[in-house]
């Protein structure tokens, strides 16, 4: 299949690269409905007194610490986002810094339901606010010379049932030209949390002109954790990239 040669999932870059924009989506038949009761285990029963007792489940059992000091998903959400965000998508973090992401982010990863490409969580409007990498979202554009060029605006991208990823990149061109890289892809399921996802060739726009350029692209990422506020994946080589949900 040929390969984008500036814009593919997140980034600009050719296939089987780094994803830039991690996309995250079930080709079951599935409606963003009561996400509460696709992705909780709800169980009920009676007691003596004939009164319901009720439980909810969202992790298996074994993997949740019962030690006092064992840090909840809500509790490390919000560290991960107090890290990242202001960072301009992880550029100005340091090397110490990204390992204390990496970390968080794996504690949270201990929380994530069984299947994720299944949640309907998943479905929304989502920022991509992080990347290990920092080159990784917007390929070129967001290399150092990329940066000075290109002042990078909003990185969004829409999951719209069933299979459906849309994503956006906004900037400012030499600043004054305002441009926007867009990008359609159908998702495929590989297994519980390992999706590929098949992009369109990207549409580019500066000022008045718009165009469509370079080929097809495809990238496949893991889905390690989703909620109603924060989504996190890793790409093929291991980049970390967190997502906040617009307007939760």
């Amino acid at each position: 299949m040929a390969s984008s040669p500036s814009f593919s999932l997140v980034s600009f870059s050719h296939v089987n690269t780094e994803p830039s924009f991690i996309l995250l989506s079930s080709r079951q038949n599935l409606v963003p409905l009561s996400p509460k009761r696709q992705c909780l285990r709800v169980f009920h029963r009676r007691g003596r007194n004939n009164s319901v007792i009720s439980a909810s489940v969202s992790i298996p059992a074994q993997e949740v610490s019962s030690s006092s000091s064992q840090r909840q998903p809500d509790e490390l959400a919000a560290s991960i986002f107090s890290k990242v965000m202001q960072t301009d998508r992880g550029v100005t973090l340091t090397r110490e810094q990204h390992l204390q992401v990496a970390e968080l982010a794996g504690e949270l990863s201990k929380y994530c339901v069984d299947s994720p490409v299944k949640c309907p969580l998943i479905f929304g409007d989502w920022d991509v606010v992080y990347c290990s990498n920092p080159t990784s979202p917007g390929g070129g554009f967001r290399s150092g010379l990329g940066r000075l060029v290109f002042k990078t605006n909003e990185m969004i991208q829409i999951v719209e049932a069933p299979d459906i990823v849309r994503n956006k990149v906004s900037f400012l061109a030499l600043g004054f030209l305002d441009g926007e890289v867009s990008l359609k892809g159908k998702l495929i399921v590989l297994d519980e949390k390992w999706i590929k996802v098949v992009f369109e060739p990207p549409e580019l726009k500066i000022g008045s002109l718009g165009f469509q350029f370079g080929g097809e692209s495809e990238v496949q990422l893991e889905i390690t954790y989703i909620d109603d506020k924060l989504r996190l994946g890793k790409g093929s080589r291991g980049s970390l990239f967190v997502f906040q949900r617009r307007n939760p």
